[in-house]
């Protein structure tokens, strides 16, 4: 086997790998094991056919063409170990030659990221504030979640709650049918189809309307756009909304009761306080690691970029599929093509990669790592917070399943990531400088560092500090997510 390296940089380079026969031989005899169990030759058992008998059937380059889902990237595996090659991730393969084997691949190498005066950053925080209007509009939500349907005795308005029959047919053919079903309209209501709603205000129970609906040309459902619906709709019964006073006896019918309106209030406001101060401390670490990207010089392969983006679609593509959607058709009804979307994720693929680079060196320069204490520590904390309650069988799953190595792994790199946001925010809101400028003093003093007296105790550094951890912050679990702001 030739290995020649075609051209090298500093972030990757390109490998041309030639094979000689022996070197193919036991990947194509792999295929042939592979191959032989799946055909019929007369006068063999499946499966039993010398290897020689399937070639003159099928012809080598049919085994060969299988072996190279093999051969190639278990031949590179070998080559980058023997020429001691660290690919940063997967290489990128082309085949060449098939007659012998061929093939060039080019290896993305570890990036060249430099943070520059990173330590000099600074970022100002925003204050965790509560107004007013913010705690009125939870109460007000809470009061129309306490409100109560009463039965009226007049004409259909908007936001009135209606029991309809309803049929509607398009060409012939029943598109829907339902009986005493619940319906609200309101004007922005687009069900069961655009236009429906407004039909039904003035209606008066035992009521019966007809009326037709037109479907807007650009309704997504491209069988149903610009077709006329008939509806025939029966008013059963009208309902409307009454909402209870906003005062004590309304606080004691809230959750588990609270003593009166002010007991109430104040719960609200230390739940809003809370999710300002989260919000607060998830936009400080957004603006962190954008600042810490902008003062960054990163050097990396296109290729990783390529990944990325490629992480980027399959994520979402999984995330359209729960939704019982497929990328196709969610492109023809955003009215783009497939390499449309594409480009359109590839800024997003490349904020991602760079963040995660950069939270990577951060990392590096600030010798941060997670220790086995550390990890056993978030496992029963995490136990902890689970036990009240729960089954003992329960908690024996859950500690079983706390001890395997793949969680454990992910509660490092959960750990991991949390602590590099956190050692970051502390930077750009200068917590670090005074023990810096301290350090400096010791070290411009060119004294020694004096003998502890007896019973002095020894201090923390400032690496004792920084690195507890934040409990409540939900943390990604690879270096990647880590560079994604949390929300």
């Amino acid at each position: 086997m030739k290995v020649t390296r075609d051209s090298s940089s500093p972030i990757e380079l390109t490998l041309t790998v030639e094979m000689e026969p022996t070197d193919e031989n036991p990947f194509i005899d792999r295929s042939y094991r592979r191959t032989v169990s799946r055909i019929n030759i007369p006068g063999f058992r499946r499966g039993k056919a010398p290897r020689h008998i399937v070639e003159s059937m099928i012809g080598r380059t049919a085994l060969l063409q299988e072996a190279l889902e093999f051969m190639v990237p278990e031949t590179l595996d070998q080559v980058l170990r023997d020429e001691d090659i660290q690919a940063f991730a997967e290489p990128s393969i082309e085949v060449t030659e098939l007659e012998p084997v061929s093939f060039t691949a080019t290896v993305p190498l570890e990036p060249d990221v430099d943070l520059g005066d990173y330590r000099a950053i600074r970022v100002a925080s925003e204050s965790a504030e509560v107004a007013d209007e913010d705690i009125d509009g939870v109460l007000e939500r809470i009061r129309q979640e306490q409100a109560v349907w009463e039965p009226v005795d007049r004409a259909v308005v908007f936001g009135d709650r209606l029991n309809i029959n309803v049929r509607g047919t398009m060409d012939d053919e029943t598109v829907v049918e339902d009986d005493d079903v619940e319906y609200v309209p309101e004007a922005e209501n687009v069900l069961p189809f655009p236009g429906f709603a407004p039909h039904l205000v003035g209606m008066v129970e035992e009521e019966e309307r007809d009326f037709v609906v037109t479907i807007p040309e650009d309704y997504p459902r491209e069988q149903y756009a610009g077709k006329d619906v008939q509806f025939r709709v029966e008013l059963l019964s009208v309902k409307e909304k009454n909402l209870p006073e906003l005062d004590d006896e309304f606080a004691k019918s809230v959750g588990d009761g609270f003593d009166d309106l002010a007991a109430l209030r104040a719960n609200v406001t230390e739940s809003l306080t809370a999710q300002a101060e989260s919000a607060a401390r998830n936009q400080l670490e957004q603006q962190s690691l954008e600042a810490l990207c902008e003062a960054a010089v990163v050097n990396a392969s296109p290729i990783l970029y390529e990944r990325e983006l490629e992480n980027i679609q399959a994520e979402r593509d999984r995330m359209l599929r729960q939704q019982n959607l497929d990328l196709t058709t969610y492109l023809r009804f955003l009215g783009k093509t497939p390499d449309e979307f594409r480009e359109e994720l590839r800024p997003n693929a490349e904020r991602r990669l760079t963040g995660a680079l950069v939270m990577r060196k951060l990392a590096e320069l600030e010798e941060i790592e997670i220790s086995d204490e550390d990890v056993q520590s978030e496992s029963d904390r995490l136990l902890g917070l689970s036990s009240e309650g729960e089954e003992q069988e329960n908690l024996d799953n859950l500690r079983e399943y706390l001890g395997m190595d793949s969680t454990r792994d992910s509660i490092r790199s959960s750990l991991h990531s949390r602590r590099i946001m956190e050692r970051l925010t502390d930077i750009t809101q200068g917590k670090l400088e005074s023990d810096d400028d301290d350090d400096e003093s010791a070290d411009d003093s060119g004294a020694a560092p004096s003998e502890p007296e007896p019973g002095d105790e020894p201090t923390a550094s400032i690496d004792d500090s920084t690195d507890s951890a934040d409990d409540g912050d939900a943390t990604a679990d690879t270096a990647a997510d880590a560079a994604e702001p949390r929300a």
